[in-house]
């Protein structure tokens, strides 16, 4: 299979997001834990589903919905820190990371609209 950077990145992010909210479970916030691991999770879900993409638009939508639950993602993160659940050192860590995802998401979308754009011209 070939090389694709957004997959294995948002996969490795997932995995620091579980990390991170079985440290959040453990002193007992559920609430926000939950709603951590659910985006935090769903981009590479959206990135896997978007390999098979029905057609090039659908694949602009996973990877658009993909790209809010980056930025959802990124504001728990943010609440956490500023809420102390989570370190500064925590969130530095993780921190460049939803930011590359996020960058990596905007790239792929404005690529796919593109090559969109042509076919139709």
């Amino acid at each position: 299979m070939r090389e694709n950077i957004l997959r294995d990145e948002s996969y490795s992010f997932a995995l620091k997001v579980i990390t991170i909210c079985r440290n959040l479970t453990k002193q007992k916030e559920y609430i926000l834990s939950k709603q951590l691991i659910r985006s935090g999770t769903a981009i590479g879900a959206l990135v896997r589903e978007s390999e098979y993409a029905q057609s090039r638009a659908d694949f602009v939508n996973k990877l658009s919905v993909a790209l809010k639950e980056a930025n959802e993602t990124e504001y728990w993160l943010l609440l956490l820190k500023d809420s102390n659940y989570i370190t500064q050192g925590i969130h530095d860590e993780v921190s460049p990371e939803i930011d590359k995802l996020i960058s990596i998401l905007v790239s792929s979308i404005k690529t796919a609209k593109g090559k969109m754009k042509k076919t139709k011209e």
